[in-house]
């Protein structure tokens, strides 16, 4: 009896495929593709896209978007495969030991905000706020006339994505960098500027090997104007460096056009009686040719410091411009060459990303100056070679991985929510069935088993995978919590920038300051976590702890990428965090106390407030203090009332030398004791002495800022030793001090400021 005698009708209205898989035979397969065909699996893939969106968004907007600089129309500093390179200076007596900028202390005026300066000095910022927009700039050789520094170095253009010379001058001895323009360009790539002085004149031996040969410029009207005086060599030289020595100028390059792991790995030398020419060839030519770690490539000037010449070469080892490797040349004649390493004097930064040069530094040039002192300029890097396309790579796979799971999850949640009569797979394969299948019984036989499988799998796992039971919310959860977690991690890659917590500069300038907390051995274990955190911020100089009761510890216990000094009081007082501490190098200083846990960037923000605002107290928690008599309130009545008027100073930024000054001064003492007395409220002392002062007077009585943190953890809810862990206690003890120090000094300021007042919105 055929299939329409038997009552099944030609399953049309599912489809052309259903109805032809009818037509030659496939009913059983058909009926098990509608047993299968689950209602809801569209609808649920479309639900966890949309979660997954709106938990990426929030992502974004909580955490991304909180790193990200307020500069949205900003042209330059984009992303690079190549990197993010920025240049940095150095002084000493020597060549070989110098130290960063940073810690000298006669570079500024010890009164400005920029004190001490920091590095980088010279940034791709720095030539894109002036209207040249640079990704980053590299490859720095310095040129010392008169009082005058100047400074030639690659920067590559954001709109042509090629190489030019810049050029920039110092007045000051480094500190501070003018941009004057583009020294050199030309229809290809440019680089590695090599600039030195021959029978006074001014000559440039830039890199240009998309050329396919070295060339040599001469300043017309230094430093901006140049023309072509000779090709030197017609030959693709990559980082050509010269010296004259022992009677010969010697050219350091290397050939770029080397093969496989030759790249890197290779050194040439020519020699000749003029920088002019003609130039021949060193008899071991190549004198490197396979290890990239060895520093074969030029990394900078090579240089003569007590009778030796010395060649610094790039160590490309792990990734392109690791790190500067330092040789002295014990063999240099037409025929022989030998060197050895010597060590360059120079600390790796161990902040990692955060750090400017955290990652890699690739140049080296160093100079003497009349005066006897060497400088030297250095460029680096907080990420590795081919960083930005590494990330976008994995931030794309990370957003696929998350739409598989999704997918997958979709359709086997589809699958588990269909329903079908558990008596259907009776007549599945009815031995009386007519149709392709009965007729060939050996492929009936193997089809009727594998679905027959199949179906009984699908209600095997829907037994076990009910979603309703433990094990499959259990499931469920495990592969949403993974598919949302790549989605945040794809959106960190992807839109999160190069993952660095980085400073921010302040009318082109970097500075650094000292972190204060004070804590005693009942807190070591987190104070240990503490340290280790914030010594990776990138504008930390030191951490000073200090110690006020208790054993103290010894500062090669903590984990720091900065020195750590303990500083020992005799007395347990509150007073003794703002103690006048003359080892302090720098004007900033944040009091922060050792149970608060921000984000570095969070931090880079308050200290780039505070340096626009340097006689204000700039911190991260607000109160409003108002009414009569005054009342303690915490932040919750601030932002209800939209205004505040005061800074805790457990988290705040200040001026070293005013702020610890004025409060051991003679006119704090009877709130000292009174702080002493109930050990409490150092904070609303130091906020009142900065509202009475003249120093704090000159912006119309604002004496406070607010920094709107991304998110903060205070960790005193996890320990028993807070002074602050009973609420109510505490508050009445501050309200108490109010009345006293209004008393004593005066009122706070009666103009209170709003939320969300300044144009980046860091004070929301």
């Amino acid at each position: 009896m055929g299939e329409k005698e038997k009552g099944v009708k030609p399953p049309a209205s599912k489809g052309c495929g259903a109805f032809l898989a009818h037509k030659i035979g496939w009913a059983p397969l058909v009926r098990l593709s509608m047993a299968y065909s689950p209602p809801h699996p569209v609808s649920f893939l479309l639900g966890s896209l949309i979660v997954s969106l709106l938990v990426g968004s929030a992502y974004y907007w909580i955490i991304v978007a909180s790193f990200l600089k307020p500069d949205p129309g900003f042209v330059g500093c984009r992303p690079d495969s190549e990197g993010s390179w920025s240049i940095g200076i150095y002084y000493g007596k020597s060549p070989l030991s110098l130290s960063p900028i940073e810690l000298q202390q006669n570079r500024i005026n010890a009164n400005s905000s920029a004190w001490p300066v920091a590095n980088p000095v010279l940034t791709c910022k720095t030539l894109s706020v002036v209207g040249y927009p640079s990704n980053f700039v590299a490859d720095p050789f310095l040129y010392v006339q008169d009082n005058n520094l100047y400074m030639f170095f690659e920067t590559k253009s954001t709109l042509t994505m090629k190489g030019d010379i810049g050029v920039a001058r110092s007045t000051d001895q480094g500190a501070t960098w003018q941009f004057l323009g583009i020294a050199l360009t030309e229809n290809w790539h440019l680089s590695y500027p090599f600039v030195f002085n021959y029978q006074n004149q001014i000559y440039m031996m830039p890199e240009g090997n998309k050329k396919g040969e070295l060339r040599l410029y001469r300043a017309t009207k230094f430093p901006l104007e140049w023309k072509l005086e000779k090709v030197l060599i017609k030959k693709p030289l990559i980082d050509a460096s010269m010296v004259q020595y022992d009677g010969f100028y010697w050219l350091f390059a290397s050939d770029f056009t080397r093969p496989g792991t030759e790249k890197n790995a290779e050194l040439e030398i020519w020699y000749s009686r003029s920088p002019l020419g003609p130039w021949l060839q060193h008899k071991q030519n190549p004198i490197y040719k396979a290890d990239k770690s060895l520093g074969a490539r030029n990394a900078g000037r090579l240089f003569i410091y007590g009778g030796s010449l010395y060649r610094p070469g790039q160590d490309c080892g792990s990734t392109y411009g690791k790190r500067v490797r330092l040789y002295t040349v014990e063999k240099l004649t037409k025929d022989e060459y030998k060197e050895v390493p010597v060590e360059l004097g120079f600390e790796m930064p161990r902040k990692g990303r955060n750090a400017w040069n955290g990652n890699r530094y690739h140049h080296f040039d160093a100079q003497q100056l009349q005066s006897g002192d060497w400088i030297a300029v250095m460029d680096g890097d907080r990420v590795p070679s081919g960083d930005a396309t590494w990330r976008f790579l994995i931030g794309c796979f990370c957003f696929s991985f998350a739409v598989s799971m999704t997918a997958f999850l979709g359709f086997i949640g589809g699958i588990l929510k269909s329903v079908s009569p558990s008596s259907y797979c009776l007549v599945l394969f009815r031995r009386n069935e007519s149709g392709t299948f009965r007729s060939y019984p050996r492929f009936n036989l193997k089809w009727r088993k594998f679905f027959n499988g199949a179906y009984k799998s699908r209600y095997c796992l829907r037994e076990k995978m009910n979603p309703n039971s433990w094990l499959g919310m259990l499931v469920f959860c495990i592969f949403s919590l993974a598919g949302l977690a790549f989605v945040c991690m794809g959106v960190q890659f992807l839109y999160g920038g190069n993952g660095a917590e980085q400073a921010y500069s302040y009318k082109g300038q970097y500075s650094k300051f000292t972190m204060v907390t004070m804590t005693y051995e009942a807190r070591l274990w987190n104070l240990k976590l503490y340290v280790k955190h914030y010594s990776q911020c990138e504008s930390v100089q030191e951490i000073v702890v200090v110690w006020n009761k208790g054993t103290p510890p010894d500062p090669s216990d903590f984990d720091s990428a900065v020195p750590v000094r303990i500083r020992v009081e005799k007395v347990n007082s509150l007073n003794n965090r703002f103690k006048p501490d003359p080892l302090i190098k720098t004007r900033a200083v944040f009091e922060l106390d050792d149970d608060i846990m921000m984000t570095c960037n969070d931090v880079e923000k308050g200290f780039r407030v505070w340096r626009e605002n340097p006689k204000k107290i700039v911190g991260f928690y607000p109160r409003l203090i108002d009414g009569d008599p005054l009342l303690y309130r915490n932040e919750r009545y601030a932002r209800g009332k939209n205004r505040y008027n005061l800074i805790l100073t457990g988290a705040a930024f200040m001026d070293s030398q005013f702020a610890f000054n004025k409060y051991w001064s003679e006119e704090a003492r009877e709130g000292r004791e009174f702080v002493h007395k109930n050990f409490n409220c150092e904070d609303l002392l130091m906020n009142f002495l900065y509202a009475n002062s003249s120093h704090s007077n000159l912006d119309y009585g604002r004496t406070v800022e607010y920094v709107h943190p991304a998110w903060a953890i205070d960790t005193s809810k996890l320990s028993s030793a807070a002074i602050s862990r009973n609420t109510q206690k505490h508050y009445d003890i501050r309200t108490k001090c109010l009345a006293k120090f209004k008393e004593i000094y005066g009122p706070l300021p009666i103009e209170k400021l709003e939320f969300g007042m300044r144009q980046d919105k860091w004070d929301k």
